[in-house]
């Protein structure tokens, strides 16, 4: 009996495969590490071919013999990474730029002083950064000669990183659900397909890019020849999207955050198209039968990699799990702050060209003050996020937090003590797979409808609530807005 969702999670640092049940328990789960490559100072670009390899591999891990139980693909993904290939030959014509690349920073500076942010803002909902897709399409289109000579003969196809893997397994079907494309810069909130006005502008040919669907119901099938059956694609979203789904977040005014390589904060606004004054992101949270749900989103480029950079380039720490011991073991941080800008400032701020900080250093200053400090940053940079929300009319009442990072205890009481409000942590907290996992079975009919899917799925929650002394919130805070001005 088919009564199972595969989902692929195509991370930024890993893919993974994990086979969930109609309840919502994870049955099995496969990863692979993937290669980072910095081929310059503020350039990050994948494999796309090593993704598809990987993902299979893991897909076909967990699987084993049991096709036949496989009801239905669920897809999730890094976001914004922009992969080119050719339509013929079915491989890449050159690395994927990954959404954390900085290289597009000048022609975003052009295009801002050209008048172009107040208009793409409010068709897209974005602002002119380098972290959105399609200036890496442009980037790719004026510096490869390969993508050059795909688009002068029609082959060149550009999508993110669920349009690829839907292509590969499909054996040809080029789409991207809307929440993907919403990340693009190419398309209008309010809009069924890419924008043709907003192509021109970017200089992306229409004709390479995928067709937009909705983020689940049946939208492609899988070839035989891959897991050994035909199984519907039913279930595609960005993967902030898809936590958002995961951690139940479907009505009016909940809220999310996901603590991964970086860090992601969405509202959902229901099916008001949003607007920011204040430096937020307007995005497609999900698409059914057409009809768009929507999201406000403030995301922070730097996190969990924070944590992997003090383990892989300072070497203080020996594992993540160390810092939440560290943290207990002193009273305070000893005035150390960190501002996280390793790969720019991302919201409210928007500046790429940040670098990170480390104020406050004394001779008393040792591992566990830094690594402190490191935990105490992603409360500093979600408590910018929850000011810039609630200036644009989305206060936070309480918050549900996922991803890596959550599961350390200590981060998220400091959440909870900064932000005044109750910080909620599933038991599961891979809520970004749960959420592929949800509009699956769904989009297979294992499940009715996304409220009945995210009741049924969804597991028990623990409550941090807050505590902090005011004056020590009030110090904390005004530290790191001086450490802020640095970067």
């Amino acid at each position: 009996m088919a009564d199972c969702i595969l989902v692929l999670d195509a991370g930024t640092t890993s893919t993974r495969a994990m086979v969930f049940a109609g309840d919502g328990t994870m049955e099995a789960v496969a990863q692979a590490e993937l290669t980072q490559h910095y081929p310059r100072p503020g350039w990050v670009e994948h494999d796309a071919g090593e993704i598809w390899d990987k993902t299979l591999k893991c897909a076909r891990e967990v699987i084993g013999q049991d096709a036949p139980r496989i009801a239905a693909i669920g897809i999730t993904n890094q976001r914004e990474t922009v992969v080119a290939w050719d339509r013929n030959s079915g491989e890449p014509l050159a690395r994927a730029i990954v959404w954390q690349d900085r290289r597009t920073a000048d022609f975003c500076a052009t295009m801002k002083a050209d008048g172009h942010e107040v208009m793409v803002q409010k068709r897209t909902g974005l602002l002119l950064d380098p972290y959105f897709s399609g200036t890496k399409m442009r980037w790719m289109l004026d510096h490869d000669a390969a993508v050059q000579a795909a688009a002068q003969n029609g082959s060149l196809a550009f999508g993110t990183i669920e349009s690829w893997l839907v292509y590969k397994l499909s054996g040809g079907a080029h789409i991207s659900d809307a929440s993907n494309a919403s990340r693009s810069l190419l398309l209008s909130l309010d809009g069924a397909q890419f924008d043709g006005d907003l192509c021109e502008l970017f200089g992306v040919p229409p004709a390479a890019l995928p067709e937009v669907v909705d983020t689940h119901g049946r939208l492609a099938d899988c070839d035989p020849q891959w897991l050994g059956a035909a199984v519907p694609i039913c279930g595609l979203a960005g993967d902030q999207q898809s936590a958002t789904i995961g951690q139940g977040c479907l009505s009016f005014g909940e809220t999310k955050a996901t603590y991964g390589t970086g860090a992601f904060v969405l509202t959902n606004k229901g099916r008001e198209i949003p607007h920011s004054d204040n430096r937020l992101l307007g995005t497609v949270l999900y698409q059914e039968n057409g009809e768009r749900t929507y999201a406000i989103e403030g995301a922070c480029f730097v996190a969990g990699s924070l944590i992997q950079y003090l383990r892989d380039q300072l070497n203080l720490i020996g594992s993540a799990a160390e810092t939440e011991e560290l943290a207990r073991s002193i009273s305070d941080s000893g005035e150390v702050v960190i501002v996280p800008a390793l790969a720019g400032l991302g919201a409210p701020h928007w500046l790429p060209d940040a670098r990170g900080v480390i104020s406050g250093l004394s001779f008393a200053s040792g591992r566990a003050q830094i690594a402190r400090a490191a935990l105490e940053a992603m409360a500093h940079q979600t408590h910018d996020l929850a000011s810039a929300f609630a200036a644009d009319g989305a206060p936070w009442t309480h918050l549900r937090i996922d991803g890596g990072m959550s599961a350390n205890d200590w981060m998220a009481q400091d959440l909870a003590d900064i932000l005044e409000i109750e910080v909620e942590r599933p038991d599961f907290i891979e809520t970004t797979a749960l959420g592929a996992a949800i509009l699956a079975a769904v989009g297979c009919g294992l499940h009715a409808d996304l409220e009945t899917a995210a009741l049924t799925m969804r597991s028990e929650t623990t409550t941090f609530s807050p505590k902090m002394d005011g004056d020590v919130r009030t110090s904390r805070l005004a530290r790191y807005s001086k450490a802020l001005s640095a970067a």
